[in-house]
């Protein structure tokens, strides 16, 4: 994964609660079985009539804010279901990171292991970053994941972020990624458990082709 170690870019106003997945991914736009052609579904009935053509009121088609990279927004972004469609498309059409106060659960997850920052930030700072991005006019912030800072030129804020998902962010780790980097470890772990049980040893390798002889 493409790593994220500071972040400049247009920020766009999402002052919406509870804005959960099947808005930011409609679910007719989940067919396919790989990633690819999510833009278009992505805040599809935010930002077009259902005919397909754009409404000229969303943020999102308006001028300067084609290439935002991140989306202010409210409480409780990404609830619902936990389809990872949703952080696929949010990555496809350029975003790299969300603000709110809080996030879903599942999909504060996805995020992560797919490189987009979910940042955590107070209330009381989420609607002063709301505001400083809502005067109409395209507003750039710079994100640092390194020091865990957000900033529009004149202030500065702070976000909530775990030290791993920190490390998978400017490392370009996934979950699994994140896991082999204590690959020492584990094989550590399981030489040492194998050892005190050892009718355990391969006993997943043994089943498997116990059930392949048995067809």
């Amino acid at each position: 994964m493409e790593k994220l170690v500071k972040l400049n870019a247009v920020a766009v106003p999402l002052p919406i609660d509870n804005l959960d997945t099947d808005q930011i991914m409609p679910k007719q736009f989940l067919r396919g079985v790989d990633k690819s052609g999510l833009a278009k579904g992505t805040f599809f009935n935010l930002r077009c009539y259902p005919d397909g053509t754009r409404r000229p009121d969303c943020v999102f088609n308006q001028p300067g804010y084609e290439k935002a990279g991140i989306i202010v927004s409210s409480p409780n972004f990404g609830c619902g279901s936990s389809r990872e469609h949703a952080v696929w498309g949010l990555m496809q059409i350029g975003i790299r990171a969300v603000i709110a106060p809080s996030f879903g659960e599942i999909f504060y997850s996805n995020c992560f292991n797919n490189g987009l920052l979910a940042a955590k930030v107070s209330r009381e700072d989420g609607e002063a970053i709301l505001e400083a991005v809502s005067g109409g006019k395209p507003v750039s912030l710079t994100i640092d994941v390194a020091n865990r800072t957000i900033s529009d030129g004149s202030r500065e804020w702070s976000f909530e972020l775990s030290d791993r998902h920190r490390e998978m962010l400017l490392e370009g780790l996934d979950m699994v990624g994140s896991t082999l980097k204590d690959l020492d470890k584990i094989q550590a772990f399981r030489r040492q458990h194998e050892a005190a049980f050892p009718w355990m040893a391969g006993l997943a390798g043994k089943a498997k082709e116990r059930l392949e002889r048995e067809g």
